[in-house]
């Protein structure tokens, strides 16, 4: 029954409605009328007296009140519901929900989730088990069937994943579990994008078994996906899609991001009505271009709108070198013409001004490209040949090719990296009994491994390598006959590589080829931008593990432990649940694996065609509301209303005025309580009045510290002294109890024998008051522990500037502070329990400052400085609480800096230093135990 926005789920029970008139007839019923009476009148006014009356009729509000009560019961009892919506179909013998996370299904994760309750909902109400898969799970996922509490469990531990949807592998298997459930409802929540092999998909999902299909898609897609990003010559070239057949207009912004996650440039990618492509270019310096390491698109939050980049993005700077003067008439004989041609695309090409080598070189230099092109160069002058050296060694990548200088010059092992025959060799001809010889399969080992050879491209001429052990690895690309064309090594951080025949189609045809396009290509992408060289071969020949994955919402993330090392090779890889998008490699060289390329697209889903009822139901959130629970708690408000009206009306409030107070005083209490029942009990401990409080106290040592009235210094400094604690009963004999958060304007501090106090320049400065009770304090044997939290700040001494460190100034100058000194090497600190020659905290780096050693004089007779008491005060800046602070499991809340584990474990054993030294004092300065230690030692 309903009437919108408002329903009842037992509209029967709203006949009790008609109670309500009895009711008003039963609450103004009138009683008796009064008996006459023919005694005297004292007699009957004594008789009167005697009896209890009774009102004619109760007031109209009292009884308005009732039936207002009465009816709310009664509503509640038909179980209303504000904003009902329609209940989904979810009969027959079973549910099969199937639902869609891949990566298109983040951005609107939540509706999906809550449509797919609405269905497990409804289906639990009916008693029909259901079965629920998901399509970019693992193929051994569970997939039930389930009643409906475990579906919920399955369904609220579901996430969306970075990758594609795999409908016929989940499909099918759904199917097989239908088998044994004919005549089930199949719920299907798609991400509206189709893939291939949809339509066998649905029609083995639908074709036996299913008697309904409910259909939850949307109506377009609203994504929009990022496909390309190339670095050009003038800048980034960007291309966007979004799903095809949108007549309206649209514009989104891409920004570009360094390795450290900072936005350093922009670009506006416009989509024109109906269109579902969209470009743009970031025209950005080549430097900044080089910084990219990802692109993403604004307020898309999922994987396909984020590009991860590598090296091969990077656009490299390429210096050219030729001894040859360029023929303007005629080009093609060049020698840099076919790789200025091949390379242009995806380098920037420099050149020197000067022709003169000594000159040239160092002007490319000078210019710090990734790589060196030299066309056919002979002897490299002395003056000039060592920086090119040092310049390989340190990373750059030197590519020579042959010709006659370079075959008249000799050998070059610095810059080389074969040893060369003299002269050159000739195939074919009038004169020779040889023939031009082709190219044969690419070396495994080589970074033209996957390339197929170029059955056009013949040799004539080239330099030969002389014959070494290592000349067989050191081959990148051979001819039929055996004999190297292009070799190369690796020769320190750097490449060396050499062409063995010239870059003009004199020698051989192979720079008019697009296979040399490909092979300088290749190249290239082993240099690094003023980098190590990583080769290539290398990393194809392996694999490479994760690195950082793209999350289906688009952020970069640590690897989950599903993932697993990706193996590139020829063609575009596809990513999986093992390979998720992301990048893969390590710090020293990564390879992008990107969820879209560049033929991506986004088509719609269309909904299958089948002979089954289908009901379409959209995306949304439940906003219905049960207003049963509301109800039912306004009619026991009504009824206690009613209850002070009628202990009102009978004077019950009116004769025990002293007894209704402490009802009402304990009512309140009551209703505090349950509003602050989750108080921190940890800190009720501290608030004990009194006697109660003082025997709290001094059961057990407590460490305290200063409550600053900063929350968060408060809860770290609370923290940290829990785990100090909890270190303490591990390591030592002393069980300390819960550290005491104290007020030193009020508290009483003598029963703790240190306070540690965090200064905060935002909080408060303590009055002169509490500065004098923390001075008594001092004096009478306690000691405090000031800690800055400010170790980059130069410590305590002259010239330090922090806010920490003058709040500390200016309390420490109205306290009697006697003379300090860093702790000695020699002090009782440094061995009270653990030997330690620092006392690091969070930070590493500040001195532990403490009363100075007034005699010192006769430290060659005792172990350690002399003094009979303990230091009152202590100073630190590296944060002692930051360190020692752990979180309700116990796990570190902070972390140290450096980020070294054991820089937290050596805090801790400062801490439990400074806990024996309070305890003990000087006890260990004593001599009286060494002659027995001695004697033991000597037994």
């Amino acid at each position: 029954m309903s009437w919108l926005p408002l329903s009842f789920g037992a509209p029967m029970v709203l006949w009790g409605l008609l109670a309500l008139p009895v009711i008003w007839w039963l609450l103004r019923l009138t009683p008796p009328r009064p008996q006459t009476e023919v005694f005297p009148p004292l007699k009957i006014l004594a008789r009167v007296l005697r009896r209890e009356e009774t009102p004619q009729q109760s007031p109209w509000w009292l009884t308005l009140l009732r039936l207002l009560m009465a009816a709310l019961v009664v509503m509640a009892l038909a179980e209303p519901v504000f904003n009902p919506r329609e209940k989904l179909p979810a009969e027959g013998a079973a549910l099969a929900l199937v639902v869609d996370n891949g990566w298109a299904t983040a951005a609107d994760w939540n509706k999906r989730v809550a449509t797919a309750e609405r269905l497990i909902a409804d289906a639990g109400s009916n008693g029909v088990p259901i079965v629920i898969a998901f399509t970019a799970e693992k193929p051994n996922a569970e997939i039930g069937p389930f009643d409906a509490s475990a579906a919920l469990d399955h369904l609220r531990a579901a996430k969306p994943r970075p990758v594609p949807t795999d409908r016929p592998a989940v499909y099918a298997r759904v199917a097989a579990a239908l088998e044994r459930l004919p005549g089930a409802s199949v719920a299907v929540l798609a991400d509206g994008l189709a893939a291939k092999g949809d339509d066998a998909a649905f029609k083995t999902l639908l074709e036996k078994n299913a008697t309904r299909l409910v259909w939850a898609t949307s109506d377009r897609p609203s994504l929009t996906g990022l496909i390309g990003a190339d670095n050009q010559v003038d800048g980034f070239a960007l291309t966007a899609i979004r799903a095809p057949g949108n007549p309206a207009p649209a514009q989104v912004t891409a920004g570009a991001f360094d390795d450290k996650g900072r936005r350093i440039a922009d670009a506006t990618l416009t989509f024109a009505p109906g269109e579902a492509t969209a470009t743009a270019a970031m025209a950005v310096p080549f430097e900044l271009r080089n910084d990219f390491a990802s692109i993403a698109l604004d307020g898309e939050h999922q994987a396909g709108a984020v590009r991860v980049l590598d090296e091969s993005s990077k656009r490299r700077r390429v210096g050219l070198l030729s001894q040859a003067e360029a023929d303007q008439a005629q080009p093609l004989l060049s020698p840099l013409y076919y790789i200025r041609r091949a390379l242009q695309p995806f380098a920037d090409l420099v050149e020197p001004s000067s022709a003169d080598l000594a000159d040239a070189i160092p002007q490319l230099l000078d210019q710090k490209p990734a790589m060196i092109i030299m066309a056919d160069v002979g002897t490299i002058p002395e003056q000039v040949k060592q920086r090119l050296v040092d310049w390989v060694d340190k990373g750059g990548t030197l590519v020579r090719f042959a010709g006659p200088r370079l075959a008249a010059a000799g050998n070059d092992d610095d810059l080389l990296p074969v040893r060369l025959r003299s002269g050159e060799r000739a195939l074919g001809g009038a004169l020779s009994w040889t023939t031009p010889q082709a190219v044969t399969e690419f070396p495994k080992n080589g970074p033209f491994a996957d390339l197929s050879p170029p059955s056009e491209v013949t040799v004539s001429r080239q330099v030969l390598a002389e014959p070494t052990p290592d000349i067989v690895e050191r081959t990148w690309a051979t001819l039929a006959d055996g004999t190297p064309l292009v070799t190369g090594m690796k020769k320190d951080k750097g490449t060396l590589v050499l062409f063995h025949v010239t870059p003009e189609a004199t020698w051989s045809n192979l720079p008019i080829s697009g296979t040399f396009v490909e092979m300088l290509r290749r190249v290239v992408q082993l240099s690094r931008n003023q980098g190590a060289a990583i080769a290539n071969a290398e990393a194809t020949a392996a694999s490479l593990a994760p690195y950082r994955m793209i999350g289906a919402d688009g952020m970069l993330t640590p690897p989950s432990p599903d993932a697993r090392p990706l193996v590139p090779g020829a063609g575009p890889l596809p990513v999986t649940l093992e390979n998720p998008p992301g990048l893969y490699g390590s710090e020293t060289g990564v390879f992008a694996h990107n969820l879209l390329d560049a033929s991506s697209t986004f088509a719609p889903l269309a909904r299958p065609q089948v002979s089954l009822p289908v009901t379409a139901v959209p995306y949304a959130f439940d906003e219905s509301e049960n207003l049963k629970g509301p109800l039912v708690a306004i009619a026991l408000l009504l009824m206690v209303l009613d209850t002070l009206a009628v202990f009102w009306m009978g004077g019950l409030l009116a004769r025990r005025p002293r007894r209704a107070a402490v009802a009402t005083a304990a009512t309140v209490l009551i209703v505090l309580g349950g509003l602050f029942g989750h108080a921190d009990l940890a800190r009720a401990d501290d608030s004990k009045p009194g006697d109660a409080q003082a025997i709290d106290d001094i059961s057990k040592t407590r460490i305290a510290y200063v409550i600053t009235g900063e929350p968060g210094v408060d809860a770290i400094s609370r923290a940290g002294l829990e785990g100090l604690t909890r270190f303490l009963i591990e390591k030592t004999a002393l069980e300390p109890g819960p550290p005491a958060g104290v007020d030193i304007a009020k508290d009483e501090l003598s029963f703790f024998p240190l306070i540690y106090w965090p200064i905060d320049a935002t909080a408060p400065m303590p009055s002169q008051a509490a500065i004098a009770r923390i001075d008594a304090y001092m004096q009478q044997g306690g000691t405090v522990l000031f800690d800055t939290r400010d170790q980059f700040s130069n410590g305590i001494g002259a010239g330090s500037a922090s806010p920490a460190t003058e709040r500390l100034r200016d309390i420490l100058g109205n306290l009697n502070v006697p003379p300090l000194e860093p702790v000695p090497s020699d002090h009782v600190l440094t061995k009270s329990f653990f030997i330690l020659p620092e006392f690091p905290g969070r930070f590493n780096g500040s001195p532990l400052w403490v009363e100075a050693s007034l005699d010192a004089s006769n430290t060659e007779n005792r172990p350690v400085r002399t003094g009979d008491g303990v230091s009152p005060i202590m100073i630190t800046a590296n944060d002692f609480a930051g360190a020692w602070a752990i979180d309700e499991n116990g796990d570190p809340m902070l972390p140290t800096v450096p980020p070294d584990p054991m820089q937290r474990v050596y805090a801790l054993r400062a801490g439990v230093n400074i806990m024996m030294y309070m305890l003990t004092g000087n006890y260990k300065s004593d001599q009286v135990h060494v002659p027995v230690l001695l004697e033991r030692l000597g037994q």
